[in-house]
Parts: structure tokens; C-alpha cells; sequence
């Protein structure tokens, strides 16, 4: 597991939906954006736990905040390990694209040498107009991620941090990655796993249980890692690799988290998420957060789980497992190696 520092300083504008007045919260719930909805090609019937138009809002109205870099600390981060993972690839990728981009968490830390150009993709116009500066020339594509507007075989790269997660149909938005993929072009993705925020789903459970006899989900689902070797195989990719990793941020309480995953963009946008808290849970839900995982220097963490995915498009050119049965050195012959080897060290 690995920590990371939150900013000292709060944004003050960060400010949960419970702690708006009754109206303005609803509103901001429940008020549709002033775009078309980017599900208009969704089939009906679909399984859609997400409403995509409030989380579009959302992230709109994150990054239109006077200093929305204040709450990216986490994207920014694991956009970095991103493209750690394009630049450990010896080559160049004519063109690229960021699936969810924000405001251009990975183009930040990317080079000419290793992308010449890069197409950025989100639903949030408003995160694309203030993305981050890169060197990379950029052309910027308000789209949602489970329909991209563009041809098979397109670009030789595609990475996405931190967005998938809030997609309806996870199954089809990878499908549609492989197909604007060229052959041997590689995918690289991030996206939350099912730990992340394991306290803070807790101690609202909790806190709910005790003083409204009942809970609501408020934090959204997420996918499990048996699952994405499984989902990506089945969309085409081969020559999977699928890790998992832990980042911990401290806070100063459980208002805090919720603030600044607000600030993210992040608040749930599921359709059976309960719009209100009441101030009486969540002071108890503070309570309980701090009494349960609470740091000796009077801080709580918030754990976020990240799942780091590759996969590749096939190509003749690509590696092949060898045939069944063609091998001409037994397991059993592993062991007298290691003896050997140990005996020379001697």
C-alpha cells in the first residue's frame, strides 16, 4: 500500500450535497444538464446503475471551480502511473487516446517522443476547456465513453484513468476500445476496485443502521479484479496483465473525504443512491469513522484500490504460446537445476 499527501489547504467551495440547503440539494441531484444525455444510443432494457447525466454535472461543476487542482491530487497520481506503464513500452504511437481524460491527467506526464498526438475524450465539456497544459498536441472530443465516435483501427494507443468506473455497460465500453484499436495496438487503463472507500461505506452503514434503522448505498458500485481479466479477454484483448494497488490518503475527518471527492468529481451518481443525509447520520458516521480507523495523530485514511490493466490487439507479428506438448524440459527437472546452482555457489 502506498500513501499519499493530501493538500494542507481546503478549497472551501468543496462542500457535500447534505450540507446545502433541502432545495438546492435536490436541485443539484436531479437537474438535468443543458446537453442532450450522452446515453441517447443506449438500447433499451439495458442494465444502467449510473446516472450519466448527474455525473456529468458533476464533473462539469468540479471543473469550473476557481481552483479545481486543489482535489486532483489522486488522478494526477495515478495518471502518472500510467504513463509510467506507455513510457516501460520501447516505442512510438503516432496517435493516441485518453478514454475519460478529465482535464488531462496522463497527457501531463507524457512526451512527444512517446505520443505525437493525442486525442482527449470525456462527457464533461467544461473539463476539457481548462484540461492541463501538455507538449503534446491535443484535439479534445466531448463523447461518452461507451460511444466513441470513431473508426476500427484507429489509434495505436489507447490509456483511460480513473472514469470506467462509471460506466453502465463496462463490457461494451471495452469492446469499443478494441475496436478503434489498430492490430498489436495496446490498451492501458486504471480504474477504481471494489476496496476503495471500504471505511467510509462503513461507517455511513453503520451510522444509518443506528440512528434510521436502515442504510441507502452511498458509495457506487465497483468491479471486482476476477472479473477484468475475464471482461477484457471476452472484448479481444490477449497478452493480459491485470494488477492491483493500494493508495491511502489522510484526512482530517469524514467531512473532508466527502468534500474533496466531491471536489473529484466524485460523488455517487448511482439511480438508487439516497439524495439526502440527514446531519444527525452523518455526525454519527464521523464518530464511528474516527473510532474505527482512526490515526494516533487524530487524522482517518481513505483507502482507494486501483486496478492497473493492460491488453493487446491481436496481431500476426505478436508472440504465440507454444503447442501442447511441445516442451523438451520437465517441471521435475527444476529442482535438480536449483541444486546444481546452489552447489556452485559453494
Amino acid at each position: 500500500m502506498r500513501g499519499l499527501a493530501r493538500p494542507a489547504l481546503r478549497a472551501p467551495w468543496c462542500r457535500s450535497l447534505w450540507a446545502l440547503p433541502p432545495k438546492a440539494a435536490a436541485n443539484a441531484a436531479s437537474s438535468p444538464p443543458p446537453h442532450p444525455p450522452p446515453l441517447a444510443g443506449a438500447s433499451p432494457g439495458a442494465l444502467n446503475p449510473f446516472d450519466r447525466r448527474l455525473k456529468r454535472k458533476q464533473k462539469n461543476w468540479a471543473a469550473l471551480q476557481a481552483e479545481p487542482a486543489k482535489c486532483d491530487y489522486l488522478r494526477e497520481e495515478v495518471g502518472g502511473r500510467i504513463a509510467d506503464r506507455v513510457f516501460d513500452i520501447t516505442r512510438t504511437f503516432p496517435l493516441a487516446l485518453d478514454v475519460g481524460s478529465g482535464r488531462g491527467y496522463i497527457a501531463q506526464h507524457l512526451t512527444k517522443e512517446t505520443v505525437e498526438k493525442l486525442i482527449q475524450v470525456d462527457i464533461a465539456e467544461n473539463a476539457l476547456k481548462n484540461a492541463i497544459e501538455s507538449e503534446i498536441p491535443t484535439i479534445k472530443v466531448v463523447a461518452d465513453e461507451e460511444f466513441l465516435p470513431f473508426k476500427e483501427d484507429t489509434f495505436d494507443l489507447v490509456v483511460s484513468s480513473l472514469s470506467l468506473h462509471w460506466v453502465n455497460d463496462l463490457p461494451k465500453a471495452f469492446k469499443e476500445i478494441h475496436q478503434v484499436l489498430k492490430p498489436n495496438g495496446v490498451f492501458i487503463g486504471a480504474m477504481f476496485g471494489g476496496d476503495t472507500l471500504y471505511e467510509l461505506r462503513c461507517s455511513l452503514q453503520l451510522a444509518e443502521l443506528e440512528r434510521e434503522g436502515g442504510f441507502s448505498p452511498h458509495v457506487s458500485p465497483f468491479t471486482a479484479v476476477a472479473d477484468l481479466g475475464h471482461l477484457l479477454s471476452r472484448a479481444g484483448f490477449n497478452t493480459l496483465t491485470v494488477d492491483t494497488d493500494e493508495i491511502q490518503v489522510n484526512y482530517p475527518g469524514l467531512f473532508e473525504v466527502m468534500e474533496d471527492l466531491q471536489g473529484m468529481g466524485e460523488s455517487n451518481c448511482s439511480w438508487n443512491r439516497k439524495p439526502l443525509l440527514h446531519r444527525e447520520t452523518m455526525l454519527a458516521a464521523a464518530a464511528i469513522y474516527q473510532e474505527m480507523y482512526g490515526n494516533s495523530n487524530g487524522s482517518v485514511p481513505a483507502t482507494f484500490q486501483i486496478y492497473y490493466m493492460i491488453g493487446w490487439k491481436y496481431h500476426e507479428s505478436q508472440a504465440k504460446p507454444a503447442q501442447r506438448g511441445s516442451a523438451t524440459v520437465s517441471f521435475g527437472d527444476l529442482a535438480k537445476i536449483e541444486g546444481l546452482l546452489k552447489r556452485g555457489k559453494k
